[in-house]
Formats: C-alpha cells, structure tokens, sequence
C-alpha cells in the first residue's frame, strides 16, 4: 500500500507465465498490434504511434527525450518533486539545454505561471510530471496543450504515477508524447513503458531516422549526421519494429509483452472512467481514514491524486520504525518520500489491483493499532472510511435517481477490478 509499485493483478501474473514465442510469430506480431490498439484507448488517443518501450518507466521518459531533442535545444522541466528533477537530469544527459522552473514541495503550478516561461525561455519542449508521486500531487495539463501548439513547442508529459485512476486525455489535452509504467494505476510489474506519440511528433522523430546498416534496405538513410543519440532509445528505429516493416531492432520482451497487454485490456474491459472512479473513490475513503487518524495530509488537497495520499508524521513517532512494524508484523507496506519531504512524509497508496475496500479498512485498522504502540491517540479511521463510502453511495444513487430500495446488482462501491 505504497506509492508503488503495488500487487500486480493476478491476470497480469498468470499472463506473464504464459509459454514465449519467436519475434517474428505471427501470434506475437498479432499481440504486439493488439496492444497498440489497446494503449490507444489506455491514452485516450487516435496515435498511430503508440506502443512499448522496453525498460522501466525511465527507459520511455529517456527514449522520448533523446528521441525527440536534439543537442543545444530548450526544454523547460516545471519541477515539483522528485520527477520534475529526474526530467531535468535526462535532459541535461541527451545534451539539451534545460531551464528549471520550480515550486515548493506540496503545490502544483499555476498555468499562467507555465504560460509565461514558455514566453520567457521560447523552449523546443515542455516536459512535465503528471502526477509526482514524491508529493503525492498532480499538475493539471489540460490548459497547456493549446499554450505549446501556439508556439510550436512539443509538450511531454511522464504519466508513470497516474494513468489508469486519474482523470487523462492524451489528444484532448494536445499532448505530443506521453508515457507510463505498469506498476502503479495499470495493475502491473515495472519492466515495461507504453509510449504515445502525436503525428507532429512522429514527423520530428522521422526527420532523424537511421536505419542500422546490417539491416538496411536500398534508399535507407545509414549513419544521418541527426540521428538520435541513443540505439537502445531511438524511438525512430523502435518505431520501423513495431511498423509494417518489422525491421529487428532489439528482441522484444514477450513476458512484458504479455504483462503490458493484460494491464490494458483489464483496464478497457474495467473502462478508463470506472477505474478512475474506483481509484477516486477508495483513494478518497483512504484520505478521510487517516484525517480521522489525526494525521495531518501532505499538499494542496484540490491537486492530490486520487491514488496515493500523503501525510505528515507526527511528531516524535519514528517513521521508519512505523513503517517496519507495519512490513514485518502485518505484511503491509506504506512508504516515506525523498529530498525535503523523506521522514516527513509517509505516503500511502491506493492504486491497481489494490484499490479495494478491504485493502483500505484492513491498512487504515492496522495503522491505528501501530500509532497506539507509538504513543498517537489515534482512532476513528476506520468509520471514517465507512463513512466516505456511505456518503459516495448516496450520492451515486441520488445522481441515478435510485431510492436505494431495488432489488438492482451490487452497488459500484463494493466492485473489485476484473479477475
């Protein structure tokens, strides 16, 4: 119950111990088109270019900057947490010029404040967190996308803490490159990076293809002067793979394959706006539980995600002894944060396969009883949960016109992810 990476859905594991095929088999081929198709509704998009990066979440936020920047270009990295840094630090790595813009720890960005560095800086790219898990908070995106096309600038965003339970809209909010990882919202294990990119992209991603000379075809550009600095990384060469071409760039990881497809067709099969509303509505139980706990909650409430909450410790508990008795005694892991906010903060996750009811009553009850131990008069977080749930119930049936006395199937709230 950490920030992640969580319990990977039992579809997921079984998926993954199915038996390898050859990368050129038609059924892995038929896969690999499948999960573009999959990821496109995942994103919310109608991107032809949209498929998998092989590699942590890290390996997509690297291919999609040294893929798309050049060296000496700008990039502006609006920073408010640890991500917002680690998109600096790529950036910084594939030779771009990086203007910082940062924010206290525990607030997000007025778009106004994005709109006037990129007047400032005239950047080749804006590169944002969605949701930083450091901070437990989520920049909003959807006033960016028109400010970047008015001025031509490419807008990147890292969505490997958030997709799948919070509000996203990859062409609606005019995004050109997005990517994610498995081992949060998506239900799944770290290892594979799903990645999305607008025609406008594509295009500057093209304009420095190169095409390995072992596998070159006759008209093929071998060795062009831009080509994108990175082998393993070069979304052009990675693109010609997963293309009608089917030109060998590296062996394709089938298990992850098979991981990456099952997290998106549980979430389709679930729908984006459900799995949202299920990670809304246990997130929001989970928060009013430790509010109850007497625990003070980190952040500007109206931007935290909906998938993991993070709260101050109290004074004098030691939080790393908290968390341990909680691993070690229950078998429930919370985590702390980084930087500024590390012993703090403990951050708390609601997220995948683990965004249930149980999991949030059996963590907000047992945390009760560590704090107790700990000298914190703490209770009342569990009916406080019970609480939120109730309240979320008769809302939902006010807005359905349901008087709640139907015989009807089981009410949304007590609905587990697809098994």
């Amino acid at each position: 119950m950490g920030p992640g990476p969580i319990n990977a859905d039992p579809r997921v594991l079984r998926a993954m111990s199915a038996a390898l095929v050859g990368q050129y088999d038609p059924v892995m081929t038929g896969y690999m088109t499948e999960t573009q198709e999959l990821y496109r509704r995942v994103f919310r998009t109608a991107n032809d270019a949209t498929l998998l990066v092989d590699g942590t979440a890290r390996a997509g936020i690297e291919a999609a900057m040294v893929s798309l920047l050049k060296p000496g270009e700008t990039v502006l990295v609006p920073i408010f947490g640890r991500f917002g840094h680690l998109l600096a630090e790529i950036g910084e790595r594939v030779g771009a010029r990086v203007v910082r813009l940062e924010t206290e720890w525990g607030r997000v960005f007025d778009p106004a404040e994005i709109e006037a560095a990129l007047d400032e800086h005239r950047p080749r790219m804006l590169a944002v967190v969605h949701g930083d898990t450091s901070t437990t908070l989520a920049q909003p995106l959807q006033d960016l996308g028109p400010m970047c096309r008015e001025r031509d600038v490419l807008f990147y965003t890292d969505t490997t803490a958030s997709l799948g339970g919070n509000v996203f809209d990859a062409d609606g909010w005019m995004l050109d490159a997005t990517t994610t990882g498995l081992q949060k919202c998506l239900a799944g294990p770290s290892g594979s990076s799903p990645i999305t990119l607008s025609d406008r992209a594509a295009r500057v991603i093209g304009a420095r293809r190169s095409v390995e000379a072992g596998i070159a075809a006759e008209g093929d550009a071998v060795g062009a002067p831009d080509r994108i600095r990175s082998n393993y990384f070069d979304l052009a060469m990675i693109l010609d793979y997963w293309g009608p071409r089917r030109l060998n760039h590296h062996t394709e990881a089938t298990s992850m394959l098979y991981a990456a497809r099952e997290c998106a067709r549980i979430l389709v099969e679930e729908g984006v706006d459900a799995a949202v509303e299920r990670h809304r509505l246990h997130g929001g139980a989970m928060a009013a539980g430790l509010a109850e706990l007497g625990l003070e909650l980190f952040g500007d409430q109206a931007h935290r995600m909906n998938n993991v909450i993070g709260v101050r410790i109290p004074d004098g508990v030691d939080g790393d002894a908290v968390r341990g008795e909680l691993l070690m005694d229950y078998g429930i892991e919370i985590g702390t944060s980084f930087g500024p906010l590390n012993g703090v903060v403990w951050r708390v996750g609601v997220m995948g396969y683990n965004a249930r009811r149980d999991t949030v009553l059996t963590t907000l009850a047992v945390l009760e009883q560590v704090l107790r131990r700990h000298g914190v008069r703490a209770g009342g977080g569990v009916d406080a949960a019970l609480d939120s749930y109730a309240g979320a119930a008769r809302d939902s049936e006010h807005a359905s016109g349901d008087d709640g006395r139907g015989e009807g199937t089981p009410s949304e709230l007590h609905a587990e992810p697809v098994t």
